[in-house]
């Protein structure tokens, strides 16, 4: 079970990336992936996507309050049976081994999201990826918020009657998540699992994100009438665990 998401955006600096991943990966995701209740963590390097995207995230209103962490070079994901899983205790609570609080403050523009899930569909690809529910080996990852009450029905309408059954059938797509937040700034995310950023470039990029640069379609409507976190959507392939 993997309703709850943690998810942790931020950035270090060039010249602690080093010893602060070989700590990451070593000792603090390890010892996450320990903790009662935690299903899976799972890490990822911002890789950016094709021209297409470019233009997508010109077109794309990005929040520019300066009390929303900016961090987009790396994303945390724990996966958890509910959201109450990382509040009891609050998992800025949790005791951690001598040294870790240090190398946490490595981290600069940390954004952190709790999210519940809201729907799920699984794609073409399912089936090759391990049964614990860790996201797949390449994501884009959407955190945003609807800019009045009317858009937020027509997102939601959007996802329920064309992208998330567009992902069910689309061939490179692992699942895709519709997350709801429970607290922090976003209100809605949404995670695409891919094989990889080479099947998520020529299927879904070139493919159904173009179509929010096309102003006679849904999509693009949507698009315009919704206000992303800073480097929304993250789009990454995953570095810890490699397999």
């Amino acid at each position: 079970m993997d309703q709850g998401i943690w998810a942790t955006w931020y950035d270090v600096d060039e010249k602690d990336q080093l010893r602060y991943l070989d700590w990451a990966h070593k000792s603090y995701m390890p010892f996450l992936q320990q903790r009662p209740g935690f299903a899976w963590v799972a890490h990822y390097r911002y890789e950016g996507g094709g021209a297409q995207m470019r233009q997508v995230k010109d077109t794309v209103v990005s929040h520019t309050d300066q009390d929303i962490g900016a961090g987009n070079q790396y994303l945390m994901l724990v996966g958890a049976p509910s959201t109450h899983t990382f509040f009891n205790p609050f998992v800025d609570d949790i005791a951690m081994p001598e040294g870790f609080s240090d190398m946490l403050a490595l981290r600069e523009g940390v954004r952190t999201v709790m999210f519940t899930e809201e729907a799920r569909v699984e794609g073409p690809s399912g089936a090759m990826q391990s049964g614990n529910g860790m996201p797949a080996p390449a994501i884009q990852m959407g955190t945003l918020r609807a800019r009045s009450i009317e858009a937020e029905f027509d997102l939601i309408r959007w996802y329920a009657q064309y992208r998330l059954p567009s992902m069910a059938k689309m061939q490179g797509c692992v699942r895709t998540r519709k997350l709801t937040g429970v607290a922090g700034w976003a209100k809605h995310g949404i995670l695409y699992e891919f094989e990889s950023l080479e099947m998520r470039l020529k299927h879904f990029e070139q493919s159904h994100e173009s179509l929010a640069l096309d102003p006679t379609h849904w999509t693009n409507r949507i698009t315009r009438a919704s206000l992303h976190a800073p480097g929304s959507p993250f789009i990454g392939a995953r570095i810890w665990p490699s397999a």
